[in-house]
């Protein structure tokens, strides 16, 4: 949001092991972890990663649905960090910049009535960095910026629709539009109006906007 705040509701539905070589110096080991895996262990000596019990268990998982080492850690990684929230994926019109984001099914999108989101009908979710990656077309954004310069305002280049961006309400984190989602991951959608006409006063009275793209 190029400026916003609070107002009404309206509903509608993500090293090494260092051993010592001989010659003293250190390098990196590329020892067994988890059912198997191979690479470098920062945290545990030998880089070894001992699961116990469920070491047949793991490696039977990785064997059954076909993946490495790493993609499993991922899906891991991902269950424990985001638990209460789905991927979503999306993008711009034409294709060239997509992205996933991790939230709720359920969203809370903001529709600010400053004088550009007026203009680009920019209705955005918030989310922290962290829960945002974009998985191409980095070289295909262009951005625009005005006044205080905080908002980056991202746009594909070539068909014009902005998929996310960077509010000045949150630099820390990402503005999505959740009409640039793909189908099947959203349940519902609540709509909070902000009053980007009076941006800092909206703000300073808002009880949790800021908060939004905290971890």
């Amino acid at each position: 949001m190029g400026r916003a705040a609070a107002g009404n509701t309206r509903r509608s539905r993500r090293s090494s092991a260092a051993t010592a070589s001989p010659s003293g110096r250190n390098r990196r080991d590329g020892g067994k972890k988890a059912g198997g895996c191979r690479g470098a262990e920062r945290a545990l000596p030998a880089g070894t990663f001992d699961l116990g019990a469920q070491s047949e268990r793991w490696a039977a998982f990785q064997q059954r649905h076909r993946l490495s080492c790493e993609e499993a850690a991922r899906l891991l990684l991902d269950a424990y960090e985001h638990r209460g929230l789905v991927k979503h994926t999306g993008g711009c019109h034409c294709g060239a910049v997509r992205f996933e984001v991790w939230a709720s099914a359920d969203l809370h999108v903001f529709n600010c009535n400053c004088s550009i989101c007026t203009k680009k009908q920019n209705r955005h979710f918030i989310v922290p960095a962290s829960r945002f990656k974009l998985l191409k077309g980095a070289d295909n954004l262009t951005t625009y910026t005005f006044n205080t310069h905080r908002a980056q305002h991202t746009f594909c280049k070539t068909c014009g629709v902005q998929s996310f961006y960077t509010p000045r309400s949150n630099p820390d984190g990402y503005g999505i539009a959740p009409h640039c989602l793909d189908d099947g991951t959203v349940h519902s959608i609540v709509t909070e109006d902000i009053n980007g006409k009076e941006w800092e006063k909206a703000v300073k009275e808002h009880k949790t906007i800021r908060d939004m793209s905290k971890p």
